[in-house]
């Protein structure tokens, strides 16, 4: 790449901050055959995993390698991939303090990486080889393939065809099954698939659907691939925290300009970062936990913490800031009506649904939360947070409700929080797409058929409550719950979305 030696970047110095600009390094092992396969090329993985393995490779030398596959379908993920390309594997994370200082380092553990669509086969042989030791997911929750009760779904075409024989996978499952199938006839060594994906007990999740697709496999290929899952497969549960939004242009703009770094493919990232997991991995891992990560025989507590209290807030401040025409998370946070019931919401209907772990108290990882929400340089997109609430919502919020109402407490907020999810997904006015961004969801346009046979705000919210697929049947069933549903959808079509948080906030 022109303009910068990557190799030689310990002459930056450092920067805005007080944090050097780290450069890469080049470890033992590292530029041989890689440890670890990593499915999900985001951002996240990049600013996270890939974070870890670099401090713990600097401490302790391994082949622990990355090959990162992207697994979005179509162009999305190329220009990632052809700028780690570019740049030798090497790209500029920015981590982004609330005061304004920027550190910077480059985690130099990639090797050339892979997209899943198109390169299948690759990705295959990428999982079967075998001096691959881990094969690690950030995939997010559609990535999983499962269905609304949460079990594989082998109506989707693309696991039906997954399933043929002799078929180039292309679904998250499908890939690691064939791997797994391509180590088990060549008696490669144990290995451990590793979801780091916001799914409660994720590691047992991941260990179900490949099970299950092992299960609807042709008989002369199930027996065999299922006693070699099940004598060399292990499938440990974490719990993964880091906020990583999308890159930008000034991203791009700040990378050069505080480093003289020009990188096409730099990572915005804050300064909190958390790694909790069970230490079940069959063939070794990197020394993570010199890198801070935690080790724990039960990541439950943790789990819930992250998953009900950070994703869950994350996305009633994205549904109801769009609504109130944030485009970023800090925006909505800032906001002292929204961000008021949001906090209110976490402490008093989420919180008392968590077990807190010994060493994270509940009251303190909120205060943590909003200061980290607060943070104006990371620019967080509501519009980002808010996609795929189709999937999002039934792991967010499902257990916190069910677990509220079995104790006799309707969560108010989140009952906004819902309506003003159907009336963003159902209704073309209900926030300027143009200036706030676009809002993808996979099921929108089923659940825009399904509102269409109700009439009303209520009429639709209370349809999609109880044949929508976000929220367990025991919400539907529940009447003090449906009714406060219809009345804030009412209220946020007729009043909006202002005269909505007062109403709750007044309760």
């Amino acid at each position: 790449m022109s303009g910068i030696d990557w190799r030689g970047l310990p002459r930056l110095g450092k920067g805005w901050g007080s944090a050097p600009y780290l450069a890469p390094q080049s470890p033992a092992g590292l530029e041989g055959a890689s440890g670890i396969v990593h499915l999900g090329l985001g951002n996240f993985h990049r600013a996270h995993q890939a974070v870890y393995t670099a401090d713990a490779l600097r401490h302790t030398d391994g082949p622990w390698g990355i090959t990162g596959v992207a697994t979005t379908p179509g162009d999305r993920p190329r220009p990632v991939i052809e700028g780690m390309a570019a740049q030798d594997g090497l790209y500029t994370v920015l981590t982004l303090h609330r005061g304004g200082a920027v550190a910077a380092s480059v985690p130099g553990v990639h090797h050339p990486g892979l997209v899943a669509d198109g390169q299948g086969a690759d990705v295959v042989a990428a999982i079967g080889a075998a001096t691959t030791r881990i094969v690690s997911l950030t995939v997010t929750e559609k990535g999983y393939t499962f269905g609304a009760d949460g079990r594989l779904d082998l109506d989707d075409p693309l696991i039906r065809a997954d399933l043929a024989s002799g078929a180039t996978p292309r679904t998250t499952i499908g890939l690691i099954a064939r791997g797994l199938q391509q180590r088990q006839r060549t008696g490669a060594p144990p290995v451990t698939a590793l979801s780091c994906d916001n799914l409660m007990d994720n590691g047992h999740r991941l260990r179900s659907l490949l099970d299950e697709f092992i299960a609807a496999l042709p008989a002369a290929e199930r027996e065999d691939l299922q006693a070699y899952a099940d004598a060399c497969v292990s499938t440990p549960n974490s719990m993964v925290d880091r906020i990583a939004p999308a890159t930008t242009d000034e991203h791009r703009a700040l990378a050069a300009r505080a480093f003289g770094v020009r990188d096409t493919v730099p990572v915005p990232t804050e300064p909190y970062k958390l790694w909790v997991m069970q230490d079940d991995f069959r063939a070794g891992r990197p020394a993570w936990e010199q890198a801070g990560a935690v080790f724990t025989d039960d990541v439950a507590p943790y789990e819930l913490m992250k998953l009900r209290l950070l994703n869950g807030a994350h996305s009633l401040l994205a549904y109801l800031g769009l609504l109130r025409g944030h485009r970023s998370i800090d925006r909505a946070v800032g906001d002292e009506l929204l961000g008021g019931v949001v906090e209110f919401a976490m402490r008093e209907e989420i919180l008392p649904t968590v077990p807190e772990p010994p060493d994270m108290p509940g009251a303190g990882y909120i205060g943590e939360l909003l200061d980290r929400f607060a943070n104006p340089a990371l620019g967080h997109r509501t519009a980002q947070v808010g996609s795929d609430g189709s999937l999002k919502i039934p792991v967010r919020w499902a257990g916190t409700l069910t677990e509220s109402l079995a104790a006799g407490r309707v969560p108010r907020v989140l009952a906004l929080g819902f309506a003003a999810y159907v009336r963003m997904i159902t209704a073309d006015d209900a926030y300027d797409e143009r200036s706030l961004g676009t809002v993808h969801d996979g099921a929108r346009a089923r659940l825009t058929e399904l509102a269409s046979r109700a009439t009303g705000p209520d009429g639709k919210a209370r349809l999609l409550l109880a044949e929508g697929g976000l929220l367990p049947q025991e919400a539907a069933q529940h009447l003090e719950f449906a009714n406060t549903v219809a009345e804030f959808a009412r209220v946020l079509d007729v009043h909006g979305v202002e005269a909505a948080l007062r109403a709750a906030a007044r309760d």
